[in-house]
């Protein structure tokens, strides 16, 4: 059976020293560096609720976000089966949240609209954000790829050439390189998918694989993850009967399936959950199975492809529902995660942050 080949290992850095001020963690290389905003609110190993003043979003899940220029976007959802079409900004400095009133931009004489939809993906290109797929209540054939311009605060369609993945939702979108690489979803009559479809940024051009080896059986709300360029990472998701804690891996060179032997612990079955990388390691927040959401905060080193629990968070909250989004920011070298809303038994608009240093990664794999 295929597995990684060459394995990166953690590369040693120069150690930071971190110490406690008025419980606040600071980098004593960056002490000229003023304490604001989520730099004041996360710490290590645990998830921390952030207090934000002002109107918060309207509760959803199934939402996508994404993070440009110190700032998180909110696009889209789903509450109480409504999609949503909204923006909502977090600024990271202030902590404050915004709404934005998109426009449409169109070279066309015909009329642009950018419908609410949910479980769509939502990825940061440049100073600019590409919205993919998507469920809306007005079927369509085929996925589009939509831009947003936060400068100018306008929506755009871009063409692309060949021949476009059929229309769906809870896919997977992974950027390797220039291209985004679509897998699975859930298409038109709820029918599952389990296609492989590679979107050239450069040239916009879709191209449908073909694969050797046996690929993930048809699901949608699973996670994926790139590692060295070269490995597609599938983890989890859902059928219409069952959810699934399967681990898969495509070698994008040989275009062949494998199923990896996972070490550590072994992660319970979920769909709905999301993930994040951080170096060589995967983290993964949320997500549920028919009996309860996932409390849980893992991470896969995808060198040895080791597990691990990196904290786990009771009660409901974004880190332990179904369809929240989590996104990676980095502020003065210390890596930031932030979570935000999902369903657990009620709709969240909550958001919780926590810290994760490459050094804290290397500690849990040495001693837990």
């Amino acid at each position: 059976m295929p597995s990684i080949q060459e394995p990166l290992h953690f590369k040693p850095e120069e150690p930071k020293v971190v110490v406690a001020e008025n419980e606040k963690m600071v980098d004593v290389q960056d002490k000229e560096v003023t304490m604001e905003g989520l730099c004041s609110v996360a710490a290590y190993d645990q998830w921390t609720p952030l207090s934000v003043p002002g109107q918060r979003p309207k509760p959803r899940y199934k939402h996508g976000a994404a993070v440009v220029q110190e700032k998180m976007y909110v696009f889209g959802g789903n509450h109480n089966g409504r999609y949503l079409g909204d923006i909502q900004v977090l600024d990271f400095k202030s902590l404050s949240w915004s709404k934005l009133e998109a426009k449409i931009q169109s070279e066309s004489a015909e009329p642009v609209f950018v419908a609410p939809c949910a479980g769509h993906s939502l990825i940061p290109s440049g100073n600019k954000i590409l919205s993919l797929a998507g469920h809306t209540r007005e079927h369509t054939e085929s996925l589009s790829v939509k831009e947003f311009d936060p400068q100018t605060c306008t929506w755009s369609i871009l063409r692309a050439y060949g021949k476009p993945p059929s229309s769906r939702g809870g896919q997977s979108v992974t950027c390797v390189g220039d291209t985004l690489v679509v897998f699975g979803g859930e298409g038109g009559g709820r029918s599952l998918l389990n296609d492989l479809h590679v979107l050239d940024l450069e040239t916009m051009t879709w191209d449908e694989f073909e694969s050797t080896g046996t690929p993930p059986s048809p699901r949608s709300e699973h996670a994926a993850a790139c590692y060295a360029d070269r490995y597609l990472l599938i983890f989890g998701g859902g059928s219409h009967s069952t959810c699934f804690s399967d681990l898969y891996l495509l070698d994008l060179q040989t275009m062949e399936w494998s199923r990896p032997e996972q070490h550590g612990i072994i992660p319970e079955p979920r769909a709905g959950h999301a993930g994040v990388t951080v170096g060589d390691n995967w983290v993964i927040t949320g997500g549920g199975n028919s009996k309860k959401g996932v409390p849980e905060t893992l991470v896969l080193n995808m060198s040895t492809l080791v597990w691990s629990v990196v904290t786990s968070f009771e009660g409901r909250a974004p880190p332990t529902s179904e369809g929240s989004s989590l996104v990676l920011h980095t502020i003065n070298g210390e890596d930031f995660l932030l979570s935000f809303g999902g369903y657990s038994g009620r709709y969240s608009n909550e958001a919780c942050s926590t810290v994760i240093s490459l050094i804290f990664l290397i500690y849990i794999f040495i001693f837990r």
